[in-house]
């Protein structure tokens, strides 16, 4: 296997765990059939089979790989993970009246609000059904604190995300809950499995949890300075849909009155007018808070890699180190 060819880390996480994640796609499509309605594997299929990267799956086996498990349940553990991952994308995009996700049309754009919604109960369910053929009642409780703690945070999004009043500790904790919560379940669950000891499981909880962070982060900055064909979606889509992220929630801080008044028509009562969105870049960039976001991006990106010392020195601690890396390198 030649994976000094493969740039990206989490292509090279991909060649390393190949055989792996075969069986995590298997696994995945039989347990997304359904005998009795055929809307559920379609909607399903459409959005896996999208070309997402797999990343929170291959968390899960590579944190088990690294304490050398040799068993099959890591695999029910990272379809597991997906599901829930899907399941939370199909619900976000009903949430959001989002129409596309991965540079393709949603399933609720193609199908219906209804089919979205419940093949993500679906998708949970089957998820929930995983976990429970692991045996493992430790497992099952990361993983179902994680499901509440997602939940938790999309609801906490959904009445932070307009309110000016919303500071960087609340949007953190938005943070943890609709992303770094499922990136720390996965790798956590990974050395649960895999026998790891209190310690090592709590690195792995850390790394996780920071690396999710980092990619949330980079994520709402690209929002604002991404390239659309790269990203998927179009820059400004979270200033349209009156998101407070990041680099709005710092630049809202340092606000003058009038500037507030700007950031309470359009994020605050939504009325929003051609040219507001240069104004807001204009807003941040004379608050210099998007440079201030790229760094805390990059802060998290380094929390993770400084979880990874207590862990085997492994190939793939190595690359797991890399893909903190790759998380933010989007930003340079």
């Amino acid at each position: 296997m030649n994976v000094g060819t493969i740039s990206k880390p989490h292509e090279r996480l991909a060649e390393m765990l190949s055989g792996e994640m075969a069986a995590v796609n298997t696994l995945i499509r039989t347990r997304m059939a359904s005998e009795h309605a055929p809307r559920i594997p379609e909607v399903t299929a459409h959005l896996v089979e999208a070309g997402g990267k797999r990343l929170r799956p291959m968390l899960t086996l590579a944190a088990a790989q690294l304490f050398g498990y040799s068993g099959d349940h890591h695999v029910r553990l990272a379809a597991t993970v997906e599901f829930i991952h899907t399941a939370t994308l199909l619900h976000d995009d009903v949430v959001d009246e989002s129409g596309q996700r991965r540079g393709r049309p949603t399933a609720n754009l193609l199908w219906d609000n209804k089919s979205s919604v419940l093949v993500g109960d679906y998708l949970f369910s089957r998820s929930f059904q995983l976990m429970v053929e692991t045996g493992s009642l430790r497992v099952l409780d990361i993983l179902a604190n994680a499901s509440a703690t997602i939940a938790e945070g999309e609801v906490l999004q959904m009445t932070a995300a307009t309110d000016l009043g919303t500071d960087e500790g609340v949007y953190l904790q938005v943070v943890r809950g609709k992303t770094a919560a499922l990136f720390s379940a996965a790798t956590e669950v990974g050395g649960v499995i895999a026998g790891a000891s209190e310690e090592q499981v709590k690195a792995l909880f850390d790394y996780g949890d920071a690396l999710g962070v980092a990619f949330q982060i980079a994520d709402d900055l690209l929002d604002y300075q991404g390239d659309s064909a790269a990203t998927g979606k179009n820059v400004g889509d979270d200033f349209r849909e009156r998101k407070l992220t990041l680099p709005v929630i710092k630049a809202v801080a340092q606000a003058t009155p009038e500037e507030h008044a700007f950031w309470e028509r359009t994020i605050g009562r939504g009325r929003q007018e051609d040219g507001d969105l240069d104004h807001a870049l204009a807003l941040m960039n004379k608050y210099g808070t998007l440079e201030a976001t790229r760094s805390d991006a990059f802060g998290w990106a380094a929390k993770a890699k400084s979880a990874l010392r207590s862990l085997p020195d492994h190939e793939i601690r190595s690359l797991l180190g890399d893909l903190a890396d790759y998380v933010v390198s989007r930003l340079n």
